[in-house]
């Protein structure tokens, strides 16, 4: 099972939340949870008008095996209007735009979308059942 929060952040203020959303997938060979501003293809969609997010910007993807991982997929620009960094085990590291990184069994952590313009993000927390 893979569990997914979102929380929206806007405003000088990073307490500012714009809202916050919960999906949850079980760890089934092609289950898929996106994160982006299209709601007719993302499971965790974020305002609109934040432009700095794709319409499909984050996918998390279950394998053959029941672990998870997550991808950055490439939108339309050939550079992106935001940088995305994972945040676990206690550890930061970007994740390069149309990359991906595996998700820990048994872990959390973050993915965190920030806009390079100005003071918005956009965090997925996750929990990956062992």
């Amino acid at each position: 099972m893979l569990e997914l929060t979102m929380v929206s952040v806007a405003g000088a203020d990073a307490g500012a939340t714009a809202g916050m959303l919960m999906a949850e997938a079980p760890s089934e060979a092609g289950a898929v949870l996106r994160v982006g501003r299209d709601a007719s293809v993302c499971r965790l969609v974020t305002p609109e008008d934040w432009l700095f997010v794709s319409r499909v910007h984050l996918e998390f993807r279950c394998g053959p095996d029941g672990s998870w991982s997550v991808t950055w997929l490439r939108g339309s620009n050939p550079d992106p209007a935001s940088e995305v960094r994972m945040l676990s085990g206690g550890a930061a590291r970007p994740l390069a735009y149309g990359g991906g990184a595996p998700l820990s069994r048994g872990g959390s952590g973050e993915v965190v979308i920030q806009d390079r313009s100005g003071p918005r993000s956009v965090n997925v927390g996750f929990y990956h059942e062992g």
